[in-house]
């Protein structure tokens, strides 16, 4: 049972409405609660009937930061291509310093946060896959439960306008407290028959990366990741809920994310960080160059050995390394990492892997941070224009939100982006899957297209496509 204690949020609605008075504009109201912990998947579950199309998950890979949202108080989205991480940054600065906070807490990822994130490639022409989010989008929970190295929290949003009075505290109270009555700790977990698994044009793809592997011997282009989507048609709609538990369940350490919006849910394991900024420290991820598991402990060792002594996979590593240590150095005032990349194994794939921690200079925020360095080489390619612009040009899918920064960020600033892969879209009993490989000059379209096929394998075996 959760105890919701009687604070300050009535005197905060009463001010944020007469504050919306003077400055004719809504202002927000945000209290923050310690309260006893919640399963945080049942948190989720508890919001599907009342903001279905309106939550996100969040779990980092270490366990220790669980953020799930309900509702959306605040939106911010944009579809403008330039200095869209800046307008985005500018919108919710504004938002916060009207606001009124009620935190007495230190914690991270408590009291106001925006949760969401950027389309891949805004100048790429839309399609209706992805017709329900903006290039740029961000939402502000009206409920959120927190779980911060083993405390919780519950922050409470309400947005004020000059035309509302004091039973807005009534309603809110009344919302929040169904919603905490409604969690169930033992959710239903109903199975789901795989109809169809319909490869989008591989042939057509193989092609493409035989004709950028041509490319790449003679231009000045260095690298080219090229994506494509495999699309999944299911017996009945897709449980959200389901998937993410099997997410967690088998990919335990990654980001696992889920974002909805206006009935489809952005979802996904990704073992990729893109950044981490916790007050003056940051923290990123250099992570290209794969090999499948092994099969047996001896077998697994053997191509972990293969993956660290291979020159291709090497080189492609190395490209992010050089690229993502320069946009440090651009941003801090000092940044370290190891000489040599490290293997990180997943439940189905293992990577090369190389950790980057920085201290950033006064004027450097998480969102500048994210922009200068979406996309990195594993994503994108190098140079990072003409490998976008090529990927824009060749590339049949509409990437949308997959390969792009995804993650949230709080009144103070701090936050943390992942990349978004090992990810799908779930359209009721639909879904896309994604998956991407960096093409250089003696790339193989048949190693490349298998390569995929075992990207593919974390997400299709989540929605229950195999095992």
């Amino acid at each position: 049972m959760v105890t919701i204690q009687d604070t300050e949020l009535k005197e905060g609605i009463q001010e944020a409405i007469e504050r919306a008075k003077v400055l004719s504009k809504p202002v927000l109201v945000s209290e923050v609660q310690k309260i006893n912990h919640i399963d945080p998947l049942s948190f989720y579950a508890a919001g599907k009937s009342r903001f279905f199309g309106e939550r996100f998950f969040w779990k980092d890979p270490s366990g220790e930061t669980y953020i799930i949202g309900l509702g959306v108080c605040k939106q911010i989205q944009s579809d403008q291509s330039a200095g869209r991480f800046n307008s985005v940054e500018k919108e919710w600065k504004r938002f916060i310093d009207e606001s009124i906070v009620f935190n007495p807490y230190d914690n991270k990822a408590i009291g106001p946060v925006m949760f969401g994130g950027f389309s891949f490639d805004p100048l790429k022409e839309k399609t209706k896959l992805w017709s329900k989010y903006s290039d740029s989008l961000f939402h502000v929970p009206t409920f959120m439960y927190s779980e911060v190295k083993g405390q919780a929290f519950l922050t409470t949003n309400v947005v004020c306008t000059q035309h509302d009075d004091l039973s807005l505290f009534e309603k809110v109270g009344v919302e929040r407290g169904a919603v905490l009555d409604s969690i169930e700790n033992d959710l239903p977990q109903q199975g789901n028959v795989l109809l169809k698994e319909v490869d989008i044009n591989p042939e057509k793809w193989m092609n493409t990366v035989e004709a950028i592997v041509e490319e790449l011997k003679t231009g000045s282009l260095k690298k080219v990741v090229l994506a494509r989507e495999s699309r999944l048609v299911f017996e009945k709609r897709i449980e959200i809920e389901r998937v993410l538990s099997n997410l967690m369940e088998l990919q335990r350490e990654s980001f696992i994310f889920a974002f909805e919006s206006n009935g489809d849910c952005f979802i996904g394991a990704s073992p990729e960080r893109l950044i981490k900024k916790y007050g003056e420290s940051v923290f990123t991820t250099c992570l290209a160059g794969s090999i499948p598991r092994g099969k047996t402990e001896e077998d697994d060792h053997i191509l972990g050995d293969a993956l660290l002594s291979d020159q291709k996979n090497l080189t492609e590593h190395q490209y992010v390394v050089d690229m993502i240590k320069e946009a440090m150095e651009e941003s801090c005032t000092e940044v370290e990492l190891p000489d040599k990349p490290q293997l990180m194994k997943m439940r189905d794939i293992q990577h090369l892997y190389t950790p980057v921690i920085g201290k950033t200079r006064d004027d450097a925020s998480l969102l500048a941070l994210v922009d200068r360095l979406h996309p990195t080489p594993a994503l994108g390619g190098l140079p990072k224009k003409e490998a976008v612009e090529k990927i824009r040009e060749v590339e049949e899918l509409d990437r949308g939100f997959y390969a792009a920064p995804l993650g949230w960020v709080d009144f103070k600033g701090n936050g943390e982006y992942a990349v978004a892969i090992r990810s799908g879209l779930i359209q009721g009993n639909e879904a896309s899957i994604f998956a991407g490989c960096g093409v250089v000059q003696d790339s193989n379209a048949e190693s490349e297209y298998q390569e995929t096929k075992i990207k593919f394998r974390p997400m299709l075996t989540a929605l229950g496509g195999n095992k």
